[in-house]
């Protein structure tokens, strides 16, 4: 297939598999196999609700040709900001943690912002019906009433900092990911991942990534959010040509029932970018180099 080299060796280090909570289009076993046969060298299994660690494991006994990662968000279902659940991701082999996506703060208020035209997640859903069932939906942020970081926070980059895990910012607030960045580099946290730098609820400017660039940390663009109309792809091209490729990795996201697979969409976004004038060099440093570099 056409720029197939450009992800040879690749990692993609969001991608949504089943099981899940969520209808995904395609199992781990699935991915595993699609893995080998598009001559990438892994991904990370991203779950909202649960550590992946065991599937990881299982995975790459199974297929050793493919190496799974196991990640946890910090959502509800784990606790929140729990340093416990990350000593047990950290104790079963997990490499990579996400601060909250699905419940925090700053993204339901977003997402829950009483526009009834607004097309929402696929995960908005299961909030909507645990409310009508009385399940508690609680929001979650890192910061206290006076806006510093709580000492659960502090408890977690210690963990992860013992584990040299990846730290990924998730969907906070911009105050919360500056305020977290700083704190991670004091903890030893070395390995840390922007989210979604042009999603919309997430958007930094070039600027902002800039700032966040003297932590030490990389900046992730997905596929998908192009992909499905969130931001035009001129934009993502801008910003990868502004930080350039030595500071970002290249993701999907997918794994929506109704989307490309998610080795299509990471072929798809280096094709676009080659396209556009970037040398395989650069695409490889993004797909390849970077997310190996924080995997080590």
């Amino acid at each position: 297939m056409k720029y197939q080299e450009l992800i040879q060796g690749a990692y993609d280090l969001h991608i949504h598999s089943a099981p899940d909570i969520l209808p995904r289009k395609m199992t781990d076993i699935e991915m595993a196999q699609r893995i080998i046969d598009s001559g990438m060298a892994g991904y990370a299994i991203k779950s909202h609700y649960f550590c992946t660690s065991e599937r990881a494991e299982i995975i790459n006994t199974l297929y050793p040709k493919c190496h799974a990662v196991g990640t946890m968000c910090l959502n509800s279902s784990v606790g929140g900001i729990n340093p416990s659940a990350v000593e047990m991701a950290g104790r079963s082999g997990g490499k990579l943690v996400w601060f909250p996506t699905c419940d925090s703060k700053h993204e339901i208020a977003h997402v829950f912002d009483g526009n009834p035209n607004k097309k929402l997640p696929y995960w908005a859903q299961i909030i909507i019906e645990m409310k009508a069932s009385g399940i508690k939906t609680p929001t979650i942020t890192i910061l206290n009433e006076s806006g510093k970081l709580t000492t659960e926070t502090h408890e977690v980059l210690d963990v992860l900092a013992k584990y040299n895990m990846i730290l990924a910012t998730g969907h906070m607030s911009h105050e919360e990911t500056f305020a977290l960045v700083k704190a991670a580099k004091e903890h030893k946290v070395y390995k840390i991942i922007i989210t979604h730098v042009d999603f919309p609820t997430t958007f930094y400017t070039v600027e902002e990534q800039r700032e966040l660039l003297r932590y030490g940390a990389v900046m992730e663009h997905c596929y998908t959010t192009f992909a499905t109309g969130k931001i035009g792809f001129d934009v993502t091209l801008e910003q990868i040509k502004s930080i350039g490729p030595d500071n970002i990795i290249l993701g999907t996201d997918l794994g929506q029932k109704t989307a490309l697979y998610p080795d299509e969409g990471l072929l798809e976004f280096a094709g676009k970018l080659y396209e556009s004038g970037l040398s395989d060099e650069a695409i490889r440093k993004m797909t390849v180099h970077n997310p190996v570099s924080l995997l080590k």
